[in-house]
């Protein structure tokens, strides 16, 4: 017969075991995990392999502001290059000299140039500059816990997307709502703070409509007129649960960033897979790049990973 005494001692002991063997599964786990979020952080590139198709264009400038968060980018057409993103929003010359800073109180989420003016979305608000780096207006706040994603304009009128309150707002060039698109029976899914918006000259609204995994073709009243785009990890598909996270138009289509798959790529007017700009690459899979172009054949990306503004061209 085992005494009590000999029976309290191994149960001691299991006890002992029991606990040393969780520690090591913990300890084992943590070093796993943090082993993983290294390389997460450090970015997964696709091979050519896996996607079968080479990139067309190569990376042939990085160029660090050196003023804090990046954000934001856009390009007039004259190639004079506007970044926003920590209190700050700069121009530059196409050589990249610096023509003007102004500091901003909040974040810059997004920006668009159109005429002589630049718009920028400040969280909630819209502020308007001029060429000269003043500003000349500020708009909004158009509703309660807004947060701005995207900004788009043309000569009639100024677009943005409020991601918080999944609807895209249009407004005549004195900062008036025209419209409101998403608030019928055709609204918006959107998951996360990536919602994009843009015009062609003909008034033609493009949103992501990244719950749908699609660009949808809108009128300035908000009804769909066409769409493209479906879930997958083919080259002329969406992946993940948000995308496209940003995209914008060029001659004869498009330009799309998206993440999980940090990948950029260029479609025709139809939505149909042309090429891609960069796949293989080291970039950040959760945080695309903020894109812009102007004329389609060079493309700016600002990496907000790294705050760096990369230059696209083909190769």
């Amino acid at each position: 017969m085992i005494s009590a005494k000999k029976t309290e001692c191994m149960n001691k002991k299991w006890t002992t075991v029991t606990i040393i063997v969780l520690l090591l599964v913990l300890t084992g786990y943590i070093v796993i995990d943090i082993v993983m979020r290294k390389k997460i952080s450090q970015g997964s590139p696709i091979t050519e392999e896996a996607s079968g198709v080479a990139d067309q264009w190569i990376v042939t400038k990085i160029f660090e502001p050196g003023k804090g968060q990046l954000n934001a980018v856009t390009v007039s057409g004259n190639g004079t290059i506007f970044l926003g993103g920590e209190t700050f929003i700069t121009s530059y010359d196409s050589g990249f000299n610096l023509i003007w800073e102004y500091k901003t109180e909040k974040t810059v989420t997004a920006l668009a140039v159109s005429g002589n003016y630049v718009y920028a979305a400040v969280q909630e608000i819209i502020m308007v500059l001029n060429m000269d780096g003043e500003k000349v207006e500020e708009w909004g706040p158009f509703e309660n816990n807004s947060m701005i994603t995207s900004v788009a304009s043309n000569e009639s009128y100024v677009a943005f997307a409020d991601a918080a309150n999944k609807t895209v707002f249009i407004l005549d060039k004195k900062g008036i709502v025209k419209s409101l698109i998403g608030t019928s029976e055709e609204p918006f899914i959107i998951p996360s703070l990536y919602f994009d918006v843009a015009f062609d000259s003909d008034n033609t609204v493009y949103v992501a409509n990244t719950g749908n995994r699609r660009i949808e073709k809108r009128n300035i009243d908000g009804k769909v007129l066409d769409y493209f785009g479906q879930p997958g990890t083919d080259p002329g598909a969406f992946c993940g649960c948000c995308n496209p996270a940003h995209f914008i138009r060029i001659p004869g289509g498009f330009v799309t960033a998206e993440k999980g798959i940090n990948r950029i790529k260029i479609l025709n007017d139809k939505g149909d897979f042309v090429e891609f700009v960069s796949s293989v690459n080291n970039f950040v899979p959760p945080l695309p790049l903020d894109i812009a172009s102007p004329d389609g054949k060079i493309i700016y990306g600002v990496n907000p990973a790294d705050s760096k503004l990369y230059v696209f061209n083909r190769k």
